[in-house]
This record gives structure tokens, sequence and C-alpha cells, in this order.
């Protein structure tokens, strides 16, 4: 019995994740939670689960969510003090941190200075901290397990073999809904046109990523820290069918590829039960239907997310954490109506221009970058010309 802790458990992974314990009650116990906003469903939640702890955005939501509950033995927190008591809950052996964006640095970084294990599905902790986390889990004996489909890929692709024989990490990407539209036609993108992606069912923030190919950018910098590969080394591939998740190729010219349906309990259930296989009764992959895996390479002039997270990657220290923050303001700027779809990555990189990269060596480094980001960027958003009222 795997004891777990999940943060974020209200968003498309977290909900994948507690559909896998339902499956398996006799493999996995849930000993507490943390969401946001939604306090519907995470009060269904822990009516069927029944945590001894869970956690909210807010006071007003923690009071909320304990007038719902009721009579409930489950113990209701708030805030950050929240989320690491949670992630760090007594009996917890495995956190699944899934929580969107910056927010999920400080619980998953505690649970690793807890000696929990960690499976990783916000790749944004890798992207700002890198090299914080990373040390952080070497000291504490821990290994993180990815749960992104194309970093749990490259795992699986990796096992049994020997990491001084890779050539190159291959990132497959789906290229999102604006793979065959006109560059000139991407000023006039729509928010419903961005969130309508072609292969996966996922939060807003991470699908306008997956519009922009950041989701990618970061990707290549997560692949970097979860591999210990340098970042000349990890390529993309836009892969529209999205049957192969990503590919690791070895020195002799053997390709290794991890091929499946477009569904994240796989991935999942992977980082939760390694090294057994869990039976999900998933539908199989039918290779004859597919028929054809076509691969493209990706157009950085037309996506320049790309380029500014390799920029990133190279220059290293803060400047990753600058780039993420930057697209996290641009993005939310962007789903609110207040910018277009080619501002996203104008600003992002506009603010990239003007930092003076410095190092990382504790969290509160780190925390300053984000910091300036996110005043730098809101101030380019504001220079933005107002788009028209639909």
């Amino acid at each position: 019995m795997k004891r777990l802790a999940i943060l974020g458990s209200t968003g498309s992974i977290g909900v994948n994740t507690l559909d896998i314990v339902r499956r398996f009650p006799e493999r996995f116990e849930v000993v507490s939670l943390a969401a946001g906003r939604n306090l519907d469903q995470l009060a269904d939640q822990v009516r069927h689960f029944r945590p001894e702890v869970v956690s909210v955005l807010d006071e007003s939501g923690a009071a909320e969510l304990r007038a719902r509950l009721g009579g409930s033995r489950t113990r209701v927190l708030w805030g950050e003090e929240g989320l690491v008591a949670v992630a760090t809950a007594p009996g917890v052996q495995t956190v699944l941190s899934a929580i969107v964006g910056f927010a999920g640095l400080v619980p998953t970084l505690a649970a690793l200075q807890a000696g929990r294990q960690v499976a990783l599905a916000n790749k944004e902790i890798l992207v700002v901290a890198g090299k914080i986390v990373t040390r952080a889990a070497r000291e504490h004996g821990i290994r993180i397990f990815p749960v992104d489909s194309e970093h749990s890929a490259i795992f699986q692709s990796l096992v049994g073999h020997r990491l001084e024989e890779v050539r190159r990490i291959i990132l497959t990407a789906s290229g999102g809904p604006f793979l065959h539209t006109p560059p000139e036609a991407l000023a006039r993108v729509t928010v419903a046109e961005a969130l309508n992606h072609p292969s996966w069912k996922m939060g807003r923030k991470i699908t306008i990523d997956s519009a922009t190919l950041m989701n990618k950018g970061l990707e290549v910098i997560e692949a970097h820290w979860l591999f210990d590969m340098p970042v000349e080394k990890v390529a993309v591939h836009v892969h529209p069918q999205s049957v192969v998740h990503s590919m690791v190729e070895y020195v002799d010219g053997s390709v290794m590829a991890q091929l499946g349906i477009p569904d994240m309990r796989a991935p999942i259930s992977y980082a939760l039960s390694y090294p057994e296989r869990l039976d999900l009764q998933l539908p199989p992959l039918n290779l004859f239907q597919v028929a054809n895996l076509t691969f493209f390479e990706p157009d950085e002039e037309k996506f320049p997310a790309l380029r500014l997270a390799r920029w990133a990657a190279e220059q290293g220290e803060s400047l990753p954490a600058v780039l993420n923050a930057a697209n996290e303001v641009a993005v939310d700027a962007f789903l609110n109506g207040r910018v277009g779809f080619l501002d996203i990555t104008g600003i992002i990189r506009r603010t990239m221009e003007l930092h003076e990269p410095w190092e990382l060596r504790e969290i509160r480094d780190v925390f300053e970058a984000d910091a300036w980001a996110r005043k730098t960027a809101q101030a380019l958003v504001e220079e933005c010309a107002p788009l028209p009222r639909a």
C-alpha cells in the first residue's frame, strides 16, 4: 500500500491520479490533498477518499470547505503553509506534484527535503530552480519520477541503458492547434481557438503553452535537469498524431521510442507504481487505425518560444525563472483578453532582454527573479494596446 499526497487534486492530472487510486484501492491510499478554488470538486474528493489533511488557496476558502464538510475529521488548511503540510504529512510516501506553475515549487522542495518520493507533473519547478531541486533530491537520496508524457517516455526508453551512450533525447510535440495556421493569421487568434487542442485535454494555461510551443520549450529545460543532459542534446520533433511520446537516440544509431494512446493515466500510473506496470484497462493502441506517423522540424520563426527557452537554458541561473514568470503573466493576460496571441512571446522576449541574470544559490534567489520578472512583464502588458471587445 503506497500512501499518497496529491498537490493539485482538482486539476486534470490530479483527477486522473485519483481515478487510478479508485481502480487500485489495494495499492494506493490518499493521505492528503491540495487544491485551489474548486471547492465543489475538492469536497467530493474528501468525502470519497477521507484524507487526513487538505489545503486550499486562501483562508476564506478553508472556512467554506470546513462548513461544507460538517463533522469530517479531515484537517483543512490554506495557503503556502497548507501546501507544505500536505506535501510533508506524516506517513506520506509519494507526493504527486501537479500544481500549475511557480506555486508548486515550495511544497515540492519541502517534500524532497522531508525524504518523500516525488512524481513530478509540474515542469516549471525544474525550469525555475532545477539546480536547487535536483541538489535536494541528491542530498536526500530521492529519485524524481516524471509524469509528463514526454519525460515518462524518455524515462522508459532509458531503462536498461547507460546515460553516457545517449546521443540525444528527442521530445515530440503535437504542434498544437496552429501547426498549419499561416503565420500572418496568428495575430487574430482567439482564446477559444487557442484552447482547442487537437490531441490532449489539459488545463487552460498548459493548453495555451502548447499553442505557442512554450510548453515544449519548458520541457527542453526540464529534460536537461531530469536526465542530466546538455541542452544541445535535447531535440524537438513535431509529431501531430501524438502516438510516439518521445524517443532516445543512442550512439550506435539505435532509437528507443515509447508509443501509446494520448491518456495521462498511463504515465501517472508508471510514476506511482515503478518498476511495475498496472493494467489500466485502457483502449489498445491501434497502429492500423493510426496508419501514418509523421514528423516535422519545428518552425522557430513562427513559434519563437522554443528559441527563447533554449536561450534561457543556455544562459542558466536566473534567466529560466524569468522566462517562466513572464510566460505566466503573458498567458494570463491573453486568457483575460488583455493582449493578443503574438504578444505572449513578445512580452517574454522583452522581459528576458531587460534582465541581468544572477546566480541561484538558494531558494530566495529564485523568488527574487520571479518577482522581478512578474513586475516587469506586467508593465509590458500594460503597454500593449487594449484589444477590441467581442
